[in-house]
């Protein structure tokens, strides 16, 4: 069985509704929006593990939670049952309800730095009985209650279909330039006793992996490849291949290993993880407009069932693109000046700006910041709202800081501070830090800054002489909350692997795989 370092999302759901349609400020409780992903089950495979995603649209927490899966629809047809020693009852045929032993925490997204998931109930298995047809299909309706009245649910449709096995070919390992051009095989395989009906690559590739290919079947978010739906038929103990074109950007960091993987799907289980797409209304990949991208002339034929993949351990392909040569990044601190009177309440704008020439990817599955920032306040001031990603050390004036995972060059990276002035000390200085030290459960700051001359910038308060900060502050008390990292920053279209999936299914990408010995498992 191929096993490989995957970054693959493995936690899908509505939350797309939160993330790619516009955000809406809460003013009561938070908006929790349930999930329970669609699932196709094979006759004699092992049944399959599904968990209730809560996705809320801002940090809150849920306890005394209860679920219920009310599977009446399917009734001797398919068995519910806890997967992770949960207390469960059966208060009837056909409806399982659990208890969660512990209180439920939910995120918007994951804390960047944090090295932790939340947002999900306990898991249960769906798997068949003996009673179960090919073609059978209906409803799972998965609903949670918690304290304050809080509930929500889900209906879920799973059927019953054909198993089969599709496995990836081998690795590849390459290099280029940043701008330079290279190809790599995509190949992909039937293991199983059961002619393959047609399948789908879904592509989790480094920010850096472009093409500029537009095939009429595959999916692209600006310059990159997000999926491609193939009608081929794949007959028993057979291969196909196709060649894919692609390109490192130029602001590609080197030298650095770029990564990129292609997971095939059935048809069926692809809908199963899509199918949330439409309803979130989520921004959706963009289909080609050129020549059909074929792996074989082998003639489409119609779909005769729907097809499960029975055995997923090894249905993934995947290259290493080693970036050779030497392009670096300088990350550069922004300051602030701010003029005000003793008790008002000024804005500070600061952080810091990716000069180039590459961009910094640190996108894997523990939520790592690229680096961090340390604010350190200036005297006479307290800062009376500060961002959600910054923490105070302990015993100190100074906040840290988390950066996102993905620091464009070119783009700045700033935050916003609500300083109090609670004493008028001319030129009042305090500073701003990129690449500050920390020691962080998921990693630390960058440490190969290219010009760490400009990695400090000063917050000047009530400067004696004009000048002292980059940046910009104000001084009329007016509004401006904080704000998490980045104000201006990553491209939304597409962030590496965290925007594959989100961009082609409309599903919250919150979790991903952690990159060593993982697979994709959605």
């Amino acid at each position: 069985m191929l096993t490989h370092p995957l970054r693959w999302l493995t936690g899908l759901g509505a939350a797309g509704a939160l993330v790619a349609a516009s955000a809406t400020p809460a003013v009561a409780a938070a908006t929790i929006e349930p999930y329970f992903q669609d699932s196709t089950l094979a006759v004699g495979a092992t049944p399959t593990t599904r968990a209730l995603f809560l996705y809320a649209d801002e940090p809150t927490v849920l306890t005394d939670v209860s679920v219920r899966y009310d599977y009446r629809s399917l009734a001797n047809k398919i068995t519910v049952v806890p997967a992770d020693g949960q207390k469960c009852t059966a208060p009837e045929a056909g409806v399982l309800v659990c208890e969660e032993p512990e209180d439920v925490v939910l995120h918007e997204v994951p804390p960047i730095g944090s090295g932790t998931y939340r947002n999900v109930t306990k898991q249960v298995r769906l798997g068949l009985t003996e009673d179960a047809q090919l073609g059978d299909s209906g409803d799972v309706a998965v609903s949670f209650q918690a304290a304050g009245g809080r509930s929500g649910g889900y209906t879920s449709q799973v059927r019953v279909g054909e198993g089969v096995d599709l496995a990836g070919g081998p690795f590849t390992t390459l290099s280029a330039k940043p701008g330079g051009k290279f190809t790599v095989p995509l190949a992909v395989a039937n293991s199983g006793d059961t002619v393959v009906n047609g399948f789908v690559a879904v592509f989790d590739l480094s920010y850096s992996i472009r093409t500029r290919d537009r095939f009429s079947n595959c999916r692209y978010a600006d310059d990159h490849l997000v999926s491609c739906q193939f009608d081929e038929d794949i007959p028993v103990g057979t291969g196909l291949v196709a060649t894919l074109n692609l390109e490192l950007a130029k602001d590609t960091y080197a030298p650095t290993n770029q990564s990129g993987y292609a997971q095939f799907m059935t048809t069926a289980d692809f809908e199963d993880l899509t199918r949330v797409r439409a309803a979130v209304g989520a921004r959706a990949a963009t289909p080609g407009s050129g020549p059909k991208l074929t792996l074989t002339e082998a003639p489409g034929r119609m779909r005769k069932a729907d097809q499960t993949d029975v055995a997923p351990g090894n249905d993934y392909t995947g290259w290493t693109i080693k970036a050779t040569g030497t392009n670096g990044t300088d990350l550069a601190a922004i300051g602030a000046t701010l003029k005000g009177r003793a008790g008002a309440v000024v804005t500070a704008t600061v952080g810091f700006r990716n000069n180039g020439p590459a961009t910094l990817d640190k996108t894997n599955g523990d939520f790592e910041a690229a680096t961090h920032t340390a604010v350190e306040l200036p005297p006479g001031t307290t800062a009376v709202e500060v961002p959600d990603s910054c923490q105070l050390r302990q015993g100190t004036r100074t906040y840290q800081c988390a950066s996102e995972m993905l620091l464009v060059a070119g783009q700045s990276y700033t935050t916003k501070f609500r300083l109090r002035i609670d004493k008028v000390i001319p030129n009042a200085r305090g500073a701003v830090r990129v690449n500050a030290p920390c020691e962080c459960p998921a990693g630390g700051s960058f440490q190969d800054d290219i010009k760490p001359a400009n990695d400090k910038a000063t917050i000047v308060v009530n400067a004696a002489q004009s000048g002292g900060g980059q940046g910009d502050g104000d001084g009329d008390g007016g509004g401006g909350g904080g704000a998490s990292l980045p104000i201006t920053g990553a491209p939304t279209t597409m962030i590496a692997g965290i925007g594959a999936l989100l961009l082609v299914s409309g599903a919250g990408c919150y979790l991903l795989a952690r990159r060593h010995g993982s697979r994709f498992t959605a």
